[in-house]
């Protein structure tokens, strides 16, 4: 993927948009050297990598690991040497690492040890400058004040006679600090190496930061982003370069692995360049590589900017990475998801055959005296039209016998089949090596309209974070998209036109128990998502009423939530690491609306 902007003074650079795991160290730097060779086989002058592409991100409390530190410092020094090894020596690489301070002094608030979130620039066999991320989020998923010391430097290399300043993710989301320092530097390129996690909406948000940021700076900005998954975040790339005016020079394709070469004309280094401390107190850390500009060369062709996706294949193909990577990184082959006919279930067997193959999606229908022909038939018609593996197990013998020897009622005798439908998924799961996949969605999580130790039970919650009115959004996307590519629709209409029901007991539908979902949904995004209170969202226009009593059935729902498995984050606010609230917990929202 290559663009041209003029002629002398030049640089190639290659922005590496690539996937790292957590913890293995070999296996990163062996993708590294593989992409360092295919960037300079297309000619460029200067290689980048992601946010701690090294060690993977994040990392977490392995930063707090001296172990692990001296092993990310070691394997820096090594993939240096073996880039020069490999004829590579005078090709800058630009690589994301964890450090620690060299004058860590104990200080009350920071973490023991000073690791950094750092990048360095390898050249020559050594690490000729190392820098750390200034500005450390503290929001969200992020807890970079935790495991972190801030970077008190305005890294400055200079390559081919062009100064480039360096920055590091939340450098540029944050005012102030490297951005207005990389512009009293008079860098003719900022190059920012990001590992900013992906949520709905958040690629337009990207884009006009970078364009603000580059006006900021006066000069040409890249931003570098990773892809793939770790756990519950997933990448979705979409690294940008706009030059200093703020127009779009690059894109790079959204969850996938790209190298993106790009042909820039920037200013010569300035003879009398600034030292010294600029904003925020930086102090500018220059290292000269190479001060002879580039001979003058023909520019690649343009063609540098890759199509969007439209929101709902956005966000299906960050459950599709989010799923594979979770599978892949961890070491398993196959999944296993039990098939109830309905449009949850069927979604995450979609997402899942997308994801690792429907030769290794195992699923299992499980009915009761409750279940209805239709939903059995919706099942088997799933499976046919996916060719994922599919066999059928009936509970109710098993129901029986407890039953027999409890005779148990109500919400117990319904929540019974859940569990023996979990117990029997984890048995498979242990008899086969299968990892379970939990098919609840945001809404039921939200409202804990789910069962502990039943259709809670799994490895990985695919559709976690995803709303139900999404789900059905997603499931016709699916279903579109099959029909536009000339393939089966994977989901029964039937799945999706029915009304959703748990099917425990005669004739149960899901708003039983809740409001229509339209409602519920808008409900809990003015209250999960985005923290409102009572008061506030019954102004927003709904019933005093029907709000309390949602947002009650949230917070006694929280002791469910902290036993769910893990799953693919698409929203700003998800449940885990995002949202943190006590479970014993006396306050209680609408007490008095």
């Amino acid at each position: 993927m290559t663009i041209t902007l003029g002629r002398v003074p030049q640089l190639r650079l290659a922005l590496n948009q690539i996937d790292s795991r957590v913890g293995d160290l070999a296996g990163n730097a062996e993708t590294i050297v593989r992409w360092t060779r295919h960037s300079a086989e297309q000619g460029a002058h200067l290689v980048a990598f992601p946010e701690m592409v090294l060690t993977g991100y994040p990392v977490e409390d392995l930063a707090l690991r001296s172990s692990f530190v001296e092993a990310s410092r070691a394997a820096l020094r090594s993939l240096a040497a073996r880039l020069a090894e490999e004829g590579f020596g005078d090709l800058p690489v630009v690589v994301g690492y964890l450090d620690r301070s060299a004058a860590a002094q104990p200080k009350y608030g920071q973490p023991a040890g000073a690791p950094r979130n750092a990048g360095a620039v390898l050249y020559g066999g050594e690490v000729v400058l190392s820098y750390a991320k200034h500005h450390l989020p503290n929001y969200g998923v992020f807890d970079e004040f935790r495991y972190f010391v801030p970077g008190d430097t305005m890294p400055v290399v200079r390559v081919r006679g062009v100064d480039v300043a360096l920055a590091i993710c939340e450098d540029l989301w944050q005012d102030g600090g490297r951005v207005p320092a990389a512009r009293s530097a008079r860098a003719g390129l900022l190059l920012s190496i990001n590992a900013s996690p992906y949520e709905r909406d958040k690629d337009d948000t990207r884009l006009e930061l970078v364009r603000k940021r580059a006006q900021e700076a006066g000069c040409t900005t890249a931003y570098l982003a990773t892809t793939g998954g770790q756990d519950e975040l997933v990448f979705d790339g979409d690294s940008i370069v706009v030059d200093r005016d703020g127009a779009v020079v690059a894109r790079a394709p959204q969850f996938a692995e790209a190298c993106v070469v790009v042909d820039l004309e920037l200013p010569a280094a300035a003879a009398d360049a600034p030292v010294g401390v600029v904003d925020d107190g930086l102090r500018i850390d220059r290292v000269v590589l190479s001060e002879e500009p580039v001979p003058a060369y023909d520019a690649e062709p343009a063609g540098g900017y890759a199509e969007r996706l439209d929101d709902d294949e956005e966000v299906y193909s960050a459950l599709v990475v989010g799923l594979r990577a979770y599978v892949e990184k961890n070491g398993f082959r196959s999944v296993l998801i039990g098939l109830s006919g309905g449009i949850d279930s069927a979604l995450v067997a979609a997402i899942a055959c997308d994801a690792v193959g429907a030769e290794n999606v195992y699923g299992v229908s499980m009915p009761s005296k409750y279940s209805s022909e239709h939903s059995k038939d919706d099942a088997a018609e799933l499976a046919r039209r996916t060719g994922l593996n599919y066999r059928t197990v009936a509970i109710e013998p098993m129901f029986d016998a407890y039953m027999g020897a409890l005779g148990l009622t109500g919400l117990a005798e319904e929540n019974l089949q859940s569990r023996l439908r979990g117990t029997l998924l984890m048995a498979i799961s242990n008899q086969e090596g299968h990892i379970v996949l939990a098919p609840g969605n945001k809404s039921e999580l939200a409202v804990g309209y789910s069962t502990l130790y039943g259709d809670s039970v799994g490895a990985y919650g695919p559709i976690k974070d995803v709303y139900k009115t999404v789900v059905f959004r997603l499931a016709r996307w699916r279903n579109r998209a099959a029909v536009e590519r000339g393939q089966t629709p994977p989901i029964p209409e039937n799945s999706i036109a029915k009304p959703p029901s748990a099917e425990l007991r005669p004739g149960q539908v899901d708003t039983d128990s809740l409001p229509d979902y339209p409602v519920l949904d808008a409900i809990l995004a003015l209250y999960v998502d985005r923290d409102l209170g009572a008061d506030e969202i019954v102004a927003a226009g709904f019933d005093a009423e029907l709000v309390t009593r949602t947002l009650r059935m949230v917070d006694r729902a929280e002791y469910k939530r902290r036993q769910y498995p893990p799953g693919t984050k698409i929203s700003p606010k998800g449940f885990g690491k995002d949202r943190r609230l006590p479970i014993t917990n006396g306050w209680r929202e609408g007490a008095d609306v």
